[in-house]
């Protein structure tokens, strides 16, 4: 059973579906419920309060979250105790994405390398921060949350800084941490039974428009893959391996990804998560031979031993952008979703919805999710733009640009 909405949902639960198991899905947010109900049963919160006795009900063997908020659910412990496996790890092994300064704390101590950063109570605080370290800083919210009063802002000046700092929702204080450049990568992983299995290293396009412009998503507007169990760029090596004591002391099971920035040849991580990503996940699912096999162990925290699918070394994705976003304060009304033609790679639906005749219309900021996998990047990145050209909307936009910057790793 996946836990979440839309095309994330979709996709998670659409790979493991054509990969043999039997999936459902819990709708986690008030929007994004007919993606998900392509591919299994779909249960809404409003119906169901909790999770729980669908479990029960359905024989469901593994849950797949796909927000680290489950953990702050009024029926999280009663799931933890249900004996169902959970992909994503629980208890002290999630501190390492909700606290932002944990992880800075643990970096410290693991001798992995971190921004210089900074915890302020309020806007006279950041504000004497700045006075006495100013140079530019990344303005995050302390606690990792879908629902945090501050989103990412990524501030390359000074100035862009202190503006910005009058401005923010102080509710839970300010994470500030020194802004190091865009030479930005991240490595995805697997531990489960006390190793570290490395899977990819991605990239994400994180800013709204071409060129690496405008300001930074609430999700990415594309990524890439390429497999690598063997860490090539040395990611896993520098940033996950230092942490295995942690991970064996917190019985860390699940996913881990570590995101960085590379500045005078030394990687730095700037954070890390608890799930394979909202980009990077279907097409993880896509690589491996045995998806479902793999999810189900690592939720048990047993042995694994990973095969991949031959011919599947890289994947792109693209984002179809609704009428407004990023600027989700702007709505539109439902639009008519028109394709052309046959897709020949994965084509994972967000905020559609079929009207009363049946057609599929737009309703929301982002509209698709559109993946292809390939023996190279550039096949990979072709059959993308190939395919998502063949949907249109009005007011939708997708960028051009994947795969023209930020690639290879450590790169700008």
């Amino acid at each position: 059973m996946v836990l979440g909405v839309g095309s994330f949902a979709h996709s998670i639960g659409g790979a493991l579906a054509q990969a043999g198991a039997n999936v459902s899905t819990y709708l986690t947010r008030p929007y994004g419920h007919y993606p998900p109900s392509l591919i299994g049963p779909a249960f809404s919160r409003d119906v169901f309060p909790s999770p729980v006795p669908l479990l029960r009900e359905h024989k469901i063997e593994v849950v797949i979250p796909q927000s680290i908020d489950w953990a702050m659910q009024p029926w999280a412990n009663e799931l933890m105790k249900s004996g169902v496996g959970i992909f994503c790890p629980t208890g002290e092994a999630m501190r390492i994405e909700r606290e932002r300064d944990f992880a800075r704390k643990l970096c410290a101590d693991c001798k992995i390398p971190f921004p210089q950063s900074f915890v302020a109570a309020n806007r006279l605080a950041a504000e004497k921060i700045l006075a006495e370290h100013p140079h530019p800083f990344v303005i995050k919210n302390p606690l990792c949350s879908p629902t945090s009063p501050i989103h990412t802002i990524l501030c390359e000046t000074v100035a862009d800084t202190r503006a910005w700092l009058r401005h923010i929702n102080y509710a839970e204080g300010v994470f500030l941490q020194e802004y190091l450049g865009r030479a930005e990568a991240g490595h995805i992983a697997l531990v489960s039974g006390g190793e570290i299995h490395s899977l990819v290293t991605n990239q994400e396009y994180k800013y709204a428009f071409d060129g690496n412009q405008g300001i930074v998503a609430g999700a990415p507007l594309g990524g890439l893959v390429e497999r690598d169990e063997h860490d090539k760029y040395g990611l896993a090596r520098e940033l996950i391996h230092p942490l295995l004591p942690w991970l064996r002391a917190v019985n860390y099971h699940g996913p881990i990804q570590a995101t960085a920035i590379k500045r005078a040849g030394q990687w730095h991580v700037i954070e890390y998560n608890v799930r394979i990503g909202v980009t990077s996940g279907p097409m993880i699912l896509r690589m491996l031979k045995n998806p479902a096999e793999v999810i189900l162990k690592t939720a048990r925290y047993e042995k694994l031993k990973l095969e991949f699918n031959e011919n599947a070394n890289f994947g792109c994705s693209l984002t179809l952008a609704g009428y407004g976003y990023p600027f989700t304060q702007i709505t539109g009304p439902h639009l008519p979703l028109e394709t052309v033609g046959e897709f020949d790679c994965d084509v994972w639906w967000n905020e559609v919805n079929r009207d009363t005749d049946g057609n599929l219309m737009a309703a929301g900021h982002r509209v698709a999710d559109v993946i292809a996998l390939a023996p190279t990047l550039e096949a990979a990145i072709a059959n993308a733009y190939k395919n998502i050209r063949k949907i249109r909307v009005v007011g939708s936009y997708f960028r051009t640009d994947i795969g023209q910057s930020l690639w290879p790793p450590g790169m700008v």
